[in-house]
Parts: structure tokens; sequence; C-alpha cells
């Protein structure tokens, strides 16, 4: 590893519990507020595509709009590369700060949009707009987040404390869902669909702007740097790891968004459920879901972040498919909620330790840069994706072939997770450069 000067504010191991328990919920507090407004356009998706694409038939609508929500992953590469580079250089902080706040913005252009009707092709034009700010923003936050839970956790409690990423990154999902639950209950459909979807793009950009009140309670992990923290031509000296991350990002990302945001649409239209037995289907399963997360965590300390990592790869390459297969044809809500939360659970073993396997792979002057960036790649290949090929693969006739191609990506994760090295041995996070 290569030796980086560097300044620390607050070295982690010289915390406190009580110090550091605040840092990681002001850290955490901040990645809810900004996957609760990511969220909040994949569940509002079904009522507001209409109004930016009036001309097409209900599935075609959906398309288009899965179409400008995978646009929001394919920009997020650039967001983890700029701000990867900003906390590499500048501190965690201030990084996880700007991101929020950018998302605040992106939320607060969609929730005043103009519709189709009233400026033409402007409107989806500044939907994919708000879009890209948003997945600039997410691609910023994933990447400095992981990085800050991880240096700031301790090293007995990494995989417990880490998780909290995804606790509240899921927190933020579930809020999302609340929210638009609420909306359906005191709006009739026809004012959800006309601005109750609105609302709930506004609170997202208020929250996001609470963003401030936290900041004095992240303590810094990381102060300056030398010039080559945070450069591209460093982080090619870990390529290994930056494979890595997104072979296994991959099947994480695409497990996790089919049965999430696209189990909603899934539920809906293949399995004829109506849009709110399938919402609370799903309220129900992320509840379950989030509080799973510390626990499966706390396992990745005693067993190690490799083999929560092929646990995952086996369970989902053998699961997958006969999920999918049996969610096609589910008869209650009972049966879906079992079946979602089994893929969610196999899942949990990516989940819990997603940020935190990923910042072990790099050393502290590339770590918030290596993660962000080929997180980003990997997550925009296959996560932002997901749904646009599974609609692709429906309106094709052949929907079948979606639960193939998601076996086989979870299939090279499997060995990618048996390949990769065992941070137990050497873990560059007990590495403090001088």
């Amino acid at each position: 590893m290569s030796s980086v000067p560097i300044a620390r504010t607050t070295p982690p191991a010289e915390l406190s519990d009580r110090h550091r328990l605040r840092a990681i919920l002001a850290g955490s507090a901040g990645n809810l507020i900004e996957w609760y407004d990511y969220f909040v356009y994949a569940f509002t998706a079904l009522y507001f595509s209409a109004s930016f694409f009036p001309k097409s038939d209900p599935l075609v609508q959906i398309m288009a709009t899965s179409a400008i929500f995978a646009v929001g992953f394919l920009i997020r590469p650039i967001g983890g590369w700029y701000f990867g580079w900003y906390a590499d250089h500048h501190g965690r902080q201030a990084a996880m700060v700007s991101s929020v706040l950018m998302m605040g913005v992106g939320s607060l252009l969609i929730a005043i949009l103009p519709t189709y009707a009233q400026i033409g092709v402007a409107a989806p034009v500044l939907l994919l707009l708000g879009r890209m700010i948003q997945g600039f923003s997410t691609g910023g936050q994933y990447g400095t987040a992981a990085t800050y839970l991880s240096e700031i956790a301790g090293k007995s409690r990494r995989g417990f404390w880490s998780s909290f990423q995804y606790f509240t990154l899921i927190g933020g999902q579930l809020l999302a869902t609340a929210v638009i639950i609420a909306l359906q209950r005191l709006l009739p459909a026809a004012a959800m669909s006309a601005y109750g979807w609105r609302i709930a793009f506004f609170l997202g950009a208020l929250g996001a702007f609470t963003i401030l009140l936290f900041r004095h309670h992240m303590h810094e992990t990381a102060g300056t740097r030398a010039p080559n923290a945070g450069s591209l031509r460093e982080l090619r000296k870990h390529l290994p790891a930056c494979i890595s991350v997104i072979g296994l990002t991959a099947a994480g990302s695409l497990c996790f968004y089919t049965f999430t945001t696209y189990m909603q649409k899934y539920l809906v239209l293949t399995a004829g459920m109506s849009k709110e037995s399938a919402t609370s289907v799903l309220m129900a399963v992320l509840v379950v879901f989030m509080l799973v997360q510390p626990f499966v965590g706390a396992l990745s300390d005693r067993i190690g972040r490799r083999n929560s990592l092929i646990i995952f790869g086996g369970l989902a390459t053998v699961c997958t498919m006969p999920l999918l297969k049996a969610l096609a044809t589910v008869q209650s809500n009972t049966e879906a909620f079992l079946l979602v939360l089994a893929g969610l659970l196999i899942t949990s073993f990516y989940t819990s330790v997603s940020g935190l396997f990923k910042a072990e792979l790099f050393p502290i002057h590339v770590r918030a840069l290596g993660v962000g960036l080929a997180y980003g790649v990997g997550n925009a290949i296959f996560g932002g994706t997901a749904e646009s090929i599974a609609l692709a693969l429906k309106g094709a006739g052949h929907e079948s072939y979606f639960y193939w191609y998601v076996t086989g990506v979870c299939a090279l994760s499997l060995v990618t997770a048996v390949l990769m090295r065992d941070t137990r041995i050497d873990n560059p996070l007990d590495h403090v450069a001088a």
C-alpha cells in the first residue's frame, strides 16, 4: 500500500462509544434522506408517467419512465468519480453534505415540473435533467457514506456498524413507500395522478436541506491529502479491487432492484395485483429486510465479508429462478410477502456488507474514489437497467428470459466472491497512513 501523508481530524480509535454512535447516526441520516428522494421516483412512476408520456399505452409509459430511471444510474459513475475525488482530497463530511443538498435540488425540480400538456416535449427533457442531478448526487453519496461509516466504525464491529448504510438506504426506500401509502389513502386515484406524486418530491427536497442540522455531529475521518489522493492514475494500481467491486455489485444491485423497485411493477403487471396491494406487500417486506441488516452485518464480523458474499452468490444463483416464477402466479398478499422476503433475505448477505467490503479493498488515499466509481459502474450497468430489461423482455413476450439473466449474473458474482482476497488476513482499513 502506498504511503500517503494525511491529516486526521478525529482518529476513529479515539472516539468514545457515544460520539461514535452520534457520528454514525449523523452520517446515516444523510443516507436515509438521499435514498428517500431517489426511490420516490420509482414508486410514483405509476402515477406521473401519463403526465410526461401521454400518447403511449400504460406499459410503454412505464417503460419510458423506467428508461429515465436507468439514466439516473448511468450518470452515477460520474458522481462517484467527482465526489470520490472530493472526499479523498477534502474529507468525507463535506462530500456527503454536498451530495445530499444536490439531491434536494433534483427532487425540487421534479416536484415543480410542468406536464407534457403544458410545455410539450420539454417536460420529459426536464424530467430527465432532474434524474441526472439525482443520479450524480447518489453516485457521490454511496461511495462517501460507505467510506465514512467503514472508517468511523472501529475494528471489532465494522460489519455491524457499517450495515447501517443499507439499513438507512432501505429506510429511505421504506419511508418513500410509507409516504406513497399515506397519499394513496388520503387522496383519490385521480388526485394522485394529478398532483399527489408532487407532494412526495416536495417532502424529499425539504428533507434534503435538513442535512445541514446534522453536519456538526460528523467527525471527519480524513483530512487534506497529497496531490495523488483520489486520482484515477493512482486508482489504476488497484484494478483487481475495482474488478471485484464491479463483479459483486452487478449481482447485488440487480437482485436488490429486482426484488424492490421492479417488484412493485412485476406484481401489478405480471401477477395481476392491485397497485395498493403491491405497495403494501413491499412495505411489509422492507421493514423486515431493513431490520435484519445489522444482524447479518454482525455475522460478517464472525465469518468474514468474503464468506458472506459467497453465501449470497450461491443462494442467489440457485433460488432466483424459482422465486420469480412463483411470484408470477401468487394468489395472496401473504404468499407474495414470503416469496419477496426470501429473495431479499438472500440479498441481505450482500447488502449488509455492501459498503464495507468495498472500503476494505482500497487504501485510504483512493478509498472514496475506488468505492464510488467501481460501485457506480457496476450499479449503472446492472442495477439501473434491471427494470428496463425486464419490461422490454416482457413487452417482447419473453419475460422468463429475465429470470435467466439474473441467475447468470449471480453465478458470475459467486465466482468473483470465491476469487476475491480475504480481508481478514490484510485489511487496508487497519492501516493508517502517517
